[in-house]
């Protein structure tokens, strides 16, 4: 097959497709087009053409969310690779995996008044798990060793333990137009085995006992649709002094969760809310939306607050954390509604919640029907019409405030940019979302979102 003569870029192709990542966005340059050549040489890669590197990386970190496998990124030298730094940040604390390929200038170029030659590799530091210097000259057998290693790392690293973006700076020497038939056998392939984690017995038999007894809160974040999970929490919602809090980015919905927490917190008072304390708070998913409830414990603060999770920092958002228990919350909370024991204390907590969101719904369902025309009206018409098997992306500021007011749990999916929470590249990572999903991807979107990134609107390939 005639391709790029650049060695260390056909080993990039070769191992993404070994490792079966096919979605790739690039953008146009000069510096990556051997590696643009090795990938066009390929029919296995899903290419998506994007100009613009900020919607390039917003796009990429919308397909990896509905595919839930990491995408590519190529970009050229000099400041593209910064248009990615605000997508990346979002992708790293929504714990997205994304391969970013930056091609650079021989390290001997780099701060010598040559065009394009920024510090490129660690550029992207602190919002990525892991960065990778790859050199241009690459001839010997050690150096194709050392680039065949750290390509399989990166590919590994991003999508297991916390899955985050990696970084790939690499350097490449002119002439970068040069083609030739290669004849190869494939490059080495690294797998990686996990063990399957589970909590011991002992473990498992403090955490029901207490769970089977105490107040409990569960508050679960953004969070991928997972239905084990959602079937292991609506057993564990059925204890009397139980509470299940969910988010309308959680993706997991259930008349026997409160679905709608800014909701039924705010038509209570400061003596309702004192009683209704917790003992027990229970974290999983991403970062809260709720300031509601993010006020609330932090001045009713539970005895216990354990964070559920993959993480690699400790996170007290409450500012009462006392456990942090690494582990997949679906396997956690499956192996405690395993063990629940069928006798039930008798405890009114989870009836008096319910009771007050019932009321909330009521309340909020009559000022919906007497008000006016307004943004809220038209929200509360458009959720209403929305067929279920649609996807919603939300932008940033208004939309995803008002649709945790209203009833979401019919929906089959619903995203918003909730890692970072800026208002930049809402319309992008939507577009890459539609990109991955076979039905209809519905953006609902502010104005100032809409503004910011109305480049989007360029891309070629809209579905």
């Amino acid at each position: 097959m005639e391709t790029t003569d650049k060695i260390s870029c056909n080993i990039i192709v070769d191992l993404l497709q070994q490792h079966h990542i096919y979605d790739i966005v690039v953008s146009p340059g000069s510096r990556n087009a051997p590696l643009l050549i090795a990938i066009a040489r390929s029919n296995k890669f899903k290419k998506h053409i994007v100009v613009d590197e900020r919607c390039a990386a917003f796009m990429a970190l919308g397909i990896a969310t509905i595919t839930n496998k990491p995408v590519v990124l190529v970009c050229t030298s000099g400041s593209a690779l910064l248009n990615y730094a605000p997508a990346i940040s979002e992708a790293y604390y929504r714990r997205t995996p994304l391969i970013v390929i930056s091609a650079d200038r021989p390290i001997e170029w780099i701060d010598q008044d040559d065009s394009q030659t920024i510090q490129q590799y660690e550029a992207l530091n602190k919002y990525v798990k892991k960065n990778y210097n790859i050199p241009s000259e690459c001839e010997s057998d050690k150096s194709k060793w050392y680039i065949n290693r750290i390509i399989n790392d990166a590919i590994l690293s991003c999508n297991s333990g916390r899955k985050a973006p990696v970084h790939i700076n690499l350097q490449l020497d002119e002439p970068l137009n040069i083609t030739k038939t290669l004849e190869k056998k494939p490059e080495r392939l690294i797998s990686l085995i996990t063990p399957d984690v589970q909590i011991d017995k002992k473990s498992v038999n403090l955490f029901v006992e207490k769970i089977s007894i105490k107040k409990t809160i569960i508050i679960v974040g953004f969070n991928n649709p997972d239905l084990k999970l959602k079937k292991a929490l609506t057993k564990i919602a059925k204890l009397p002094n139980v509470v299940v809090m969910t988010e309308s980015i959680s993706n997991i919905g259930s008349n026997l969760f409160i679905n709608n927490i800014d909701r039924t917190l705010s038509i209570l008072n400061n003596e309702e809310l004192k009683n209704l304390k917790p003992e027990i708070v229970i974290t999983i998913g991403g970062a809260l939306v709720s300031r509601f409830i993010k006020q609330y414990i932090r001045t009713y603060p539970p005895k216990e607050h354990w964070h559920i999770g993959i993480t690699d920092s400790t996170i007290d958002c409450f500012k009462c954390l006392t456990s942090r228990i690494e582990i997949d919350p679906t396997k956690y909370f499956t192996q405690i509604a395993a063990n629940l024991s069928t006798t039930i204390s008798p405890c009114d907590y989870s009836v008096k919640w319910h009771k007050y969101a019932r009321k909330s719904e009521k309340t909020h369902n009559n000022y919906i029907s007497s008000i006016g025309w307004s943004e809220l009206k038209a929200y509360s018409m458009i959720l209403k019409n929305i067929p279920s098997n649609w996807n919603i992306q939300l932008s940033n500021g208004t939309p995803i405030r008002y649709h945790q007011l209203f009833d979401w749990t019919k929906l089959n999916r619903c995203d918003c940019n909730r890692g970072v929470s800026g208002i930049d590249g809402c319309t992008s990572t939507a577009i890459g979302a539609s990109i991955a999903y076979e039905n209809t991807t519905l953006l609902i979107s502010g104005d100032l979102c809409a503004q910011y990134d109305i480049g989007a609107l360029a891309i070629s390939n809209i579905p």
